[in-house]
């Protein structure tokens, strides 16, 4: 059984922290700097002393996983790392999609065993979901013994994942970004132009959601080009001429209508799905706004 400290009492580091105990792992320690944050999570996970004390968190971890704000991880392992902590032998992680282990320098000067694990996954909510983790990837990065117990970890929480670079790490998140954050950017811009047909907020989503829904489950049993369809992609030229008609009194809309669409065309292209004629039609059409 391995004594755990979570250093940070937010969203992921509860539903981490709670899916670590479920794999017959001991959550030792909570912190956060509001006390009552970490006394939150600590009833959620049912196990592990709350405090507001870092450093006392992190001596009584053997594993200290780290789920603060990317802006904190550097101050709060300068922290730790100025401690009289030994850190010979314990493992620290944090789970930045973006930092490298870099950013632990001052503790692996100190000789502890370093690692980012990165969930490719949002956490909307602290209150645990015992699959949060199932079958998800993990994006893994640092030090190889640390590295090795990450992997392992990722096993036990019933995941998968790969081994990131760490100049790639950038582009990785961005990628991850993209998929999750802007995915619910545009779902939102496709309900206000629901709204200003006519539509209530309410109406707009339940109309939108199966849609999405389908799409996705195409993604999944396919991939992005077989289940990208629509009007670009059959070199509709008239139907994208109206679409951009409709949007002139929306131009900031309309500005990301065109980029979309632009990209769209790219996919079409690329996977040989148009015409040559239509693609430069299109792309005469999409130029000229």
């Amino acid at each position: 059984m391995s004594e755990i400290a979570i250093i940070g009492a937010g969203k992921l580091g509860t539903n981490l922290g709670y899916a670590l105990s479920q794999k017959s792992h001991r959550i030792a320690t909570l912190s956060d700097r509001h006390l009552s944050i970490a006394q939150e999570s600590q009833q959620f996970i049912g196990q592990g002393e709350y405090v507001d004390d870092n450093r006392y968190a992190a001596r009584h971890g053997q594993w200290i996983i780290l789920t603060v704000p990317d802006d904190a991880i550097e101050t709060v392992a300068k922290e730790l790392a100025d401690s009289d902590i030994g850190w010979q032998d314990k493992f620290v992680f944090h789970c930045s999609g973006l930092l490298t282990t870099e950013s632990l320098g001052p503790l692996e000067k100190r000789c502890a065993l370093v690692a980012s694990i990165h969930p490719v996954q949002s956490f909307p909510q602290k209150k645990p979901d015992p699959k949060a983790f199932q079958d998800i990837f993990f994006g893994l990065e640092g030090k190889q013994k640390a590295l090795e117990l990450a992997t392992r970890i990722v096993r036990q929480l019933g995941g998968q994942h790969f081994i990131l670079e760490a100049q790639n790490k950038p582009l990785y998140h961005t990628a991850c970004s993209m998929a999750s954050n802007f995915l619910a950017t545009l779902l939102d811009t496709a309900i206000e132009l629901l709204k200003q047909a006519g539509l209530t907020k309410s109406e707009a989503s339940q109309a939108l959601l199966p849609l999405v829904q389908g799409t996705l489950h195409n993604v999944k049993n396919f991939d992005t080009s077989t289940a990208l369809t629509g009007p670009v992609v059959r070199g509709d030229k008239e139907t994208i001429a109206k679409h951009l008609e409709a949007l002139l009194k929306h131009p900031e809309l309309r500005d990301l209508y065109i980029k979309m669409a632009y990209r769209s065309l790219y996919i079409a292209k690329r996977e040989n799905k148009m015409p040559e004629e239509k693609f430069k039609a299109l792309k005469v059409l999409l130029e000229g706004k």
